[in-house]
């Protein structure tokens, strides 16, 4: 069991005793997930890069590893009243699991802009869905209140210790799979899962460097720090629902200021350009929160020392929001090329600009023509195109070739 707390001190830090204690009650519960070589972020760091793969765990996500630890443990009076839990998705559903398994009734309160697959995949465990809010927030209070009134147990996605345990049995694999890892890196929300690797790697080897990544628009941690309190961010804007959490806990701030060496941010065309690297290149389907730690790898190789280990926490992603994801990623990686020509306005000018384009090999995916603007001479037409092209690089070379015929080139 976990360490108990002293009422009135600082929270005491969950210990590599704990999370072993935590692995071998997930013995036979969880997947010991595969530890897959990146070669592409490997060419870039200059050393072993692995990437931990909790998106081929079951439920998709780390979160089974918390959730069962914490049910589990409850005496059977408590499972007997059901449990109740907030979440985007990946909790909902590693609760909603972790209930079934231990025989008890679960509600979950979600968002509603919880992904579709993730409210279907949560209800198919056999949870209640309750939707409400616009973010996670509001089913947080919710579901404490249902708690307090129902008698359920409430499940917290990351403030509690049996929680941060159990998913701090993701960096006992770590130490395990890639003995002589320097860093690791942690996909970061409200912290559960980067307090427990930490707890559990430092416990182990206090060398490794253990990094935190957040989503930019979503990054409640270094307020807080600064503050040496949880401190509430007024929105979070993100495409990484998974890790928008407004503030961390009094717990998982104490486990990031004692044992986290760096607290790092991404923005949203690192998180897009990373989704897009794991699709092409390791073959992964991940979501946005699932992979910051590789974008943040992406953002800055030099940062981190190898051999580096990226985890990957979930891959549950709505194909509507992979389908606009990996056009994002397609545009910041720069696969994306919009441009504005003027031609003269008589037959074969369109068909001379695609010879133009088709010689350099850039694939035409929109082609607009505007006639009415009052900037345009007589006699001129404006082509608007949307082009494919293999990269920035390849995106210069179209751009100076268009000019190079004599076309007036503006990007849009």
């Amino acid at each position: 069991m976990s360490t108990p707390e002293v009422p009135g001190a600082q929270p005491a830090l969950i210990s590599g005793a704990d999370v072993e204690a935590a692995a071998a009650l997930l013995a036979d519960v969880v997947r010991h997930t595969p530890m897959w070589h990146s070669r592409g972020l490997a060419d870039k760091v200059g050393g072993p890069v692995w990437l931990k793969c909790e998106n081929l765990q079951r439920t998709g996500s780390f979160k089974i590893r918390g959730a069962y630890t914490r049910i589990s443990r409850l005496t059977d009076a408590e499972r007997a009243r059901g449990v109740v839990a907030a979440s985007a998705g990946n909790h909902a559903q590693g609760v909603a699991l972790a209930a079934r398994l231990l025989g008890a009734s679960a509600t979950v309160f979600m968002p509603e802009t919880a992904p579709l697959p993730k409210v279907a995949a949560t209800r198919a465990y056999g949870a209640e869905i309750r939707m409400l809010g616009q973010s996670l927030s509001e089913p947080l209070v919710a579901a404490a209140e249902y708690a307090e009134q129902t008698g359920s147990v409430f499940i917290h996605p990351f403030e509690h210790r049996d929680v941060i345990a159990g998913q701090g049995t993701v960096g006992l694999e770590v130490l395990d799979q890639c003995p002589d890892v320097a860093t690791v890196l942690v996909c970061t929300g409200g912290g559960g899962l980067v307090s427990g690797i930490a707890a559990a790697v430092k416990s182990r080897r206090p060398d490794v460097r253990v990094v935190a990544v957040q989503a930019e628009e979503a990054a409640c941690f270094p307020d807080s720090l600064t503050a040496g309190r949880p401190v509430a961010l007024d929105a979070m804007t993100t495409m990484a629902d998974g890790i928008a959490v407004a503030a961390p806990g009094d717990l998982t701030l104490a486990h990031v200021r004692g044992l986290v060496d760096e607290v790092r941010t991404v923005t949203e065309e690192d998180l897009s350009r990373a989704l897009l690297f794991c699709l092409e290149r390791a073959k992964l389907v991940v979501e946005p929160a699932g992979v910051a730690a590789v974008a943040a790898v992406l953002a800055d190789p030099a940062a981190f020392a190898p051999p580096v280990v990226a985890v990957i926490s979930g891959g549950n992603i709505d194909p509507v929001l992979l389908l606009k994801v990996v056009q994002h990623g397609m545009a910041a990686a720069g696969r994306y090329l919009s441009l504005r020509l003027r031609v003269p306005d008589r037959p074969g000018s369109l068909a001379a600009v695609l010879a133009e384009l088709a010689a350099v090999g850039a694939n035409v995916l929109e082609v607009e023509h505007e006639r009415t603007d009052t900037q345009l001479h007589l006699g001129e037409v404006e082509v608007f195109v949307v082009l494919e092209t293999r990269g920035p690089d390849h995106a210069a070379e179209v751009t100076a070739t268009l000019s190079r015929a004599g076309y007036a080139v503006t990007p849009s």
